[in-house]
């Protein structure tokens, strides 16, 4: 069985992994058999792309010989699948990196675990005016994300691009102090979904776009002009469930997706790195 991040600790310990799919769970260490003449429903969340494509893999490929009904559920906003999730609509989902499911957690109570990273989507700075993070001028606008833990991501890579300084955790967009903008860059915060279609706007020298609306864009990573490195990289996309989960499909599902056969399905449908294993 995959080791527990749990919502409290960074810290692993192998007795967690007995609570975190309930009294059906497996011993630590052992993989999680079920029945294929017997399938176990599991119901998933998940963004549309990449998580729903590599979840229709799973589905098409690994899932029954698993024992498992897989059932997606698709979700075109970051706020829905956790309430979902919550409410008991869903047994899992998939579709958020781990600084995100820890401020939702903080943020809203939610009493979720979540397993190891699946996959990273490097978060990238596009733009249809310049060429080079170089080329934005003194007070030009940045569109950004309101979601926090994306927001500090984003403003980090303009960071590392050379446009800000001194960049910290509490550091908010809206509030930048002077002596982190030295170009007095401007900012308009967006709903994560929403960044991607200001980059059209002529008033707009650069946006900030999350790795799955870079995907439904259809853009690539390898035109963004400043991308975040992989190396060390905490935003891994995790499969995140109740606390109180009893249903041992999710721990299938979780120990699937971190498959060979996943690994090497994400390496050749995004071969410019567009999604990274683990």
């Amino acid at each position: 069985m995959r080791k527990i991040l749990t919502t409290v600790a960074a810290s692993l310990a192998a007795a967690m992994a007995l609570t975190a799919c309930g009294s059906d769970a497996t011993e630590p260490g052992t993989a999680t058999t079920l029945d294929p003449a017997n399938p176990t429903k599991v119901t998933v969340g998940a963004s549309a792309v990449p998580h729903g494509k590599i979840l229709e893999f799973v589905q098409a490929n690994l899932a029954a010989d698993a024992g498992i009904d897989l059932e997606i559920r698709i979700f075109e906003d970051y706020v829905l699948p956790n309430e979902a999730l919550s409410s008991g609509e869903l047994d899992a989902n998939f579709f958020q990196h781990v600084p995100y499911f820890d401020n939702q957690v903080e943020e809203k109570g939610f009493e979720f675990e979540h397993g190891e990273g699946v996959h990273i989507e490097p978060f990238a700075l596009f733009s249809n005016k310049h060429t080079s993070p170089e080329q934005v001028p003194d007070g030009g606008l940045i569109v950004i994300t309101n979601d926090p833990s994306n927001q500090y991501r984003g403003l980090k890579l303009l960071e590392e691009a050379g446009l800000l300084q001194d960049i910290t955790e509490d550091t908010l967009a809206l509030t930048i102090t002077d002596e982190q903008n030295p170009k007095g860059l401007k900012f308009e915060e967006s709903q994560p979904e929403i960044v991607v279609q200001q980059l059209d706007d002529p008033k707009a020298d650069a946006a900030l776009i999350n790795g799955n609306f870079i995907l439904n864009a259809g853009l690539k990573a390898d035109d963004a002009i400043a991308i975040e490195a992989v190396e060390g990289n905490p935003y891994a996309n995790i499969v995140a469930w109740r606390k109180d989960n009893t249903n041992p499909g999710v721990e299938k599902l979780d120990e699937l997706l971190h498959s060979d056969e996943v690994a090497e399905f994400i390496k050749q449908e995004w071969p410019s790195g567009d999604v990274i294993p683990g």
